[in-house]
Parts: C-alpha cells; sequence; structure tokens
C-alpha cells in the first residue's frame, strides 16, 4: 500500500467542491485520501467508484426532492432499481468468492442510496441465495444461475407470527408423502403464518421456508428448510394453496416489501428439501450425513462404569470380609488404601459423567426434554448432590492423588516395587520405560480396540505422576508447607492425574471382562466396540495432555483418534438401533408410566438422536 497520494488517484478521489469547511479541513493533521487509500485501498476505491458513478448516470435512480411517492409505487421503483444492480453485473458469484469483501461493499454502497434497496439486494442475492447454495446440494445449482439472472426473485422464511427467534417452537409442518414423492407443506393455523418475511409482501416468487419433516409413522426430524414456490413468475399472482401478502406500512425501509404467507396442504416435490444436513429417500426413510454420536459414548460409559462399580464392591466385600475374620495383615492394609484410592476418585468420575450425560439427553431431545414430565429435571438434579456429599469431587480426587504419590516416593527412596493386591498400580513397574513410548497408531481400524488406549493411558498416568511429583516437590523447595505444596500441585496436575487413573482402572477392568473366554459369542463383538469406545472417547478429553508431554506429535494422531471414536459410533449405531427400538416398544407398553402418550416424542426424539 502506497504511503503517499500518487498524481494517477486524483480521478478516484477528487477533491471536495470549495466551500466554508476548507478552513476546518486544513487544520487536519493529516492526508484524508492517505487515510482513504489506507483503510480500503485502490481496488476498493475504484470498486466503489464504479457502483456510485452508474447510480449517478442512471435515470432509474435519479432522485425526485419533494416528490411523496405512494407505498405502491416506492416498492415498485425499488424492485426495478434492484433488478437493475444485477443487470449491472458489479458482483458476480465468481467475484464474491474472489474478493468476498467487496460484497459488504456493495451493499454499503447501496445503503448510502436507499437502505431498502440494500436490504431488498441482500436479502435475494445473499440471505436467499446463501440459504440455496449452503443449505443444498448439487441438484440445487440451477436455482443459483436463475437468481443472479433474476429468472427467480426470493425470500427467507424462517419466522412465524407467534414464533421468531424461538425456532424450536415453529409450527409450519412439511409431511412427506412416499405414493407421490412430495413433502406436504401447511400452516396449521395463522399463528403459524410466516411473517416479517422480506421481499415476500409483493415480489418474491420463491422462498427457502423452514419447516418441521414428518416421515412416515409421524416421526418428527425437526426444522429443515425447503425451496417453496409461492408466486408464478409472469403473473407474480399466488400459487395454488399459498395465501402471500404485504404485512403494510412500517416505520421505515418502505421500499422492502415485508410480507406473510400461509401454506394449506402444498405439494412440493422431494428434491425440493434442502439436503445438505439431511434428506428423505423415495421410500420415506430419513438419512443424515450426520450420526448422532452425542449419547453412544454415554451408553458405553454406562456399561464400562456398571462394571467397575460391582467389581469394586466386591473387593470391598474381600475386604470386610478380611476384617470381620481379624485379618490383620500388611496385604490387608494396603487392599484398604486401594480400594480407598479408587473410590475416591471412582466416585467423582461416575456423578460427573452422570451429570454430562443427563444434559447431553436433554439437549438431545431438543425442547421435548424440557418437558417436566419427562424427568430428565429430576434426574439431573436427583444427581446433583452426588458431586458434592460423601466428599466434594475435587477433595476426593486429592486422596487419590496422594495416594499415587506416595507410592512413588516409596519407590524413590526404598527402591520398592510397584504393588498392589487388585494390581492397579501394577503397571507403573515399568515407568521409565512407559515414559519412552509413543503413539505409533497410523490408521483408524488399528485403533478400533481398547488395547490401544490402555497403552495411552498408562503411559498419561506415568507422565502425570512425574509432571506431579517434580511440582510438589519443586513447591517444598521453594518454602511451601507439606499442605500448601500439595494445594498448588493439585489444581493442574494431581486432579487430572487421579482422573486419568480411575479411567485407565475402568478402562482396564471392562477390556479384561469382555475379552474373557466366557463372553457369548454373539455378544463378544459389540461388548467389544463399547469397551474400545468408552476407552477412546474418554482418552480424546486428555489430547492436550497427550501433546503437551509428546506422547501424540503431529495431526494424524489426534485425527485418528478422533475418526476411531466417530467409527465405532457408526457401528455401534447399527448394532444396537434394533435393541433400541424393541425397547421402546416395551416402555411404551409399560403401564407403569404416567402420561404415556404425551411422552411419546421424548422416546422418538432419543431414538433420533442415537
Amino acid at each position: 500500500m502506497a504511503s503517499t497520494v500518487e498524481g494517477g488517484d486524483t480521478a478516484l478521489l477528487p477533491e471536495f467542491p470549495r466551500g466554508p469547511l476548507d478552513t476546518y479541513r486544513a487544520r487536519a493533521s493529516f492526508s484524508w485520501k492517505e487515510l482513504a487509500l489506507f483503510t480500503e485501498g485502490k481496488d476498493m476505491l475504484r470498486f466503489k467508484k464504479t457502483i456510485f458513478s452508474a447510480l449517478e448516470n442512471d435515470p432509474l435512480f435519479a432522485r425526485s426532492p419533494g416528490a411523496d411517492l405512494s407505498l405502491e409505487k416506492y416498492r415498485e421503483l425499488n424492485f426495478l432499481r434492484c433488478k437493475r444492480i444485477f443487470e449491472y453485473d458489479f458482483l458476480s458469484v465468481e467475484d464474491m468468492f474472489k474478493s468476498p469483501l467487496k460484497v459488504p461493499a456493495l451493499i454499503q454502497c447501496l445503503g448510502m442510496y436507499d437502505s431498502s434497496l440494500a436490504a431488498k439486494y441482500l436479502l435475494h442475492s445473499l440471505v436467499f441465495g446463501s440459504a440455496v447454495y449452503s443449505s443444498g446440494s448439487e441438484r440445487h445449482l440451477t436455482y443459483i444461475q436463475k437468481i443472479f439472472r433474476m429468472e427467480i426473485f426470493g425470500c427467507f422464511a424462517l419466522t412465524e407470527l407467534s414464533h421468531g427467534s424461538n425456532t424450536k417452537a415453529i409450527r409450519t409442518t412439511a409431511h412427506y408423502d412416499p405414493a407421490t414423492e412430495e413433502f406436504i407443506i401447511h400452516s396449521p393455523d395463522f399463528e403459524a403464518a410466516k411473517f416479517w418475511v422480506g421481499n415476500m409482501g409483493k415480489t418474491a416468487t420463491h422462498a427457502v421456508v423452514f419447516a418441521k419433516l414428518h416421515v412416515p409413522g409421524d416421526q418428527c426430524h425437526g426444522l429443515h428448510p425447503f425451496i417453496v414456490q409461492i408466486r408464478d413468475p409472469k403473473t407474480l399472482l399466488p400459487m395454488p394453496g399459498v395465501m402471500v401478502g404485504d404485512i403494510g406500512k412500517k416505520l421505515g425501509q418502505n421500499g422492502l416489501d415485508n410480507g406473510f404467507a400461509m401454506f394449506h396442504k402444498v405439494r412440493v416435490p422431494r428434491q425440493s428439501l434442502l439436503n445438505r444436513m439431511g434428506d428423505v429417500t423415495p421410500e420415506g426413510t430419513y438419512v443424515s450425513p450426520f450420526k448422532q454420536w452425542r449419547l453412544l459414548p454415554y451408553l458405553a460409559a454406562v456399561y464400562a462404569l456398571d462394571h467397575f462399580s460391582k467389581s469394586l464392591f466386591l473387593d470391598l466385600v474381600e475386604l470386610q470380609r478380611g476384617l470381620a475374620l481379624g485379618d490383620r495383615s500388611a496385604r490387608q492394609a494396603e487392599l484398604g488404601r486401594e480400594i480407598h484410592a479408587l473410590a475416591s476418585a471412582g466416585k467423582p468420575l461416575a456423578s460427573w459423567t452422570t451429570q454430562q450425560g443427563i444434559q447431553e439427553c436433554r439437549e438431545a431431545c431438543g425442547g421435548h426434554g424440557y418437558l417436566a414430565m419427562n424427568r430428565l429435571g429430576v434426574l439431573r438434579d436427583d444427581n446433583d448432590p452426588n458431586c458434592t456429599y460423601e466428599g466434594d469431587n475435587n477433595i476426593l480426587l486429592q486422596q487419590t492423588s496422594n495416594y499415587l504419590l506416595g507410592l512413588l516416593a516409596h519407590q524413590v527412596q526404598d527402591g520398592a516395587c510397584f504393588h498392589s493386591p487388585l494390581k492397579s498400580v501394577d503397571f507403573l513397574d515399568a515407568y521409565p520405560g512407559i515414559l519412552d513410548q509413543k503413539f505409533e497408531v497410523s490408521s483408524v481400524a488399528d485403533c478400533l480396540d481398547s488395547a490401544v488406549a490402555l497403552a495411552a493411558y498408562k503411559w498419561l498416568v506415568c507422565y502425570l505422576l512425574r509432571e506431579t511429583y517434580q511440582k510438589l516437590n519443586q513447591e517444598k523447595r521453594s518454602g511451601s508447607s507439606d499442605f500448601e505444596a500439595r494445594n498448588k500441585c493439585q489444581v493442574s496436575h494431581g486432579r487430572p492425574l487421579a482422573l486419568v487413573f480411575v479411567e485407565l482402572t475402568v478402562v482396564q477392568r471392562f477390556h479384561e471382562h469382555v475379552h474373557q473366554p466366557c463372553v457369548p459369542p454373539l455378544l463378544r463383538a459389540v461388548l467389544g466396540r463399547l469397551s474400545a469406545l468408552y476407552a477412546l472417547w474418554s482418552l480424546s478429553r486428555h489430547a492436550a495432555l497427550l501433546y503437551r508431554g509428546g506422547y501424540f506429535s503431529g495431526e494424524q494422531a489426534g485425527e485418528v483418534l478422533e475418526s476411531a471414536v466417530l467409527a465405532l459410533c457408526s457401528q455401534l449405531y447399527k448394532n444396537l438401533w434394533g435393541a433400541v427400538l424393541q425397547e421402546s416398544k416395551v416402555l411404551e407398553r409399560a403401564s407403569w408410566w404416567p402420561e404415556f402418550s404425551v411422552n411419546k416424542p421424548v422416546i422418538g426424539g432419543l431414538k433420533s438422536k442415537l
């Protein structure tokens, strides 16, 4: 960017006409031309000058001072001016991608002339056009050409008379009819009328209409966009079944025709669905490129944590039996310490996972999940005390990290082996060698087993144990008391150490459980996938630590981990879908479930998210 105004820029930035403001302009400590060149650049200034020059020399844009145009005439004139802007072709589709800042520049120029013109152009080319382009697929590209040729004129119909920003409450429906391969767009009542829609009042021929998509069986898949023709492009008369009109004069921008529309069982082809986010097959099956991974990891967590809690309870029974028989051996004492360490971290892990899982279920059900009768709120509130009673979770984690630090200190001082009755820390005997390991899995297929996550978890525990131990000793050497030193190293070191240790134990126990010879052959595959999913999903939450410590390197490691989680979700989705359907049928028949008829949508919502 040149710092001085060159002679060739005179035409680009002509001097202001002489007048009474000259004295004040002369006081400026800088050149306004240099400022314009710096902030805009020559190319943008030339682009704007091209626009302004065209408008200045076109009689259609001539101002009529004092003229009081009627509302109808003003809107007609605004439409003709918008059409002329497209004829000038100031900005092609290619230019939009090549020089995207020209888009707001053009809107600004039009807005300086008339904000109604800017809004009309914006709504047709960018809002309507972008919705078709970004939400549609290849089958909708023909619309893009028609948009910029002004063969059709568009609007964006989301807002309804009674529902604006609350999109989940929108009531316009789109029921699919497989017999004719059509969607039936319908407004159930006047409150569901599309309202305040710019360009709809007089001039729009087509609309991107947002409606709730229903497939046979009345299963709702939520809000989806459809291209719906609302007027004949030649006559501008409403299409059959469409009631469309202008909402009237506004406080401003009256060159823009804001309108309303209602649909009475208007049939549109199946291809009218803008299907980037979801589609419907000719037979009426809903398909989406986005498979709902949100709940499957929590389902895997249920199985893993359930086995862990049962096995730990049996360990506790063994401890209690020994105490009852008077066993006062060193092993008995060590067993008590190990169980205490595992329980102290297991309780935070279970209660936090439950808390997050219930919230995910609530959000996955959309508005239905917020209804009190669905009991998700009750489950969430009833679980909440688990995070604090029997010890605040963060305090309990200190018990586990202290246990591990004590073992390492004993090993450093006395050379003792890492050994515990339940063998949860025995892997630490290979502590130095484990820290030398790296993540070497290069494909998703090689990652679909919990053994991969187990190796990573063992490295992560060793790494955090070393870092926590060094941090603790550093704090003590700097003069902190033992209490202060442990507090200072707990948040960033001891807390994650305790969590990854108990996660490792949960993963290890579930892995061993599902790989037993006694597991029924038909269950081995699904249980193995559940084990791997929980292990990899839990591990993915510690990706930053794995990279920071050097176990992960490069983008591939993280990408393989993420892809493996999604692959396992996809495999389990296919395996478990039949089981979910069977279970939902049992729930539907259950006489103990009050107000079942109202709860039906929630079952459908959960099934669609799974």
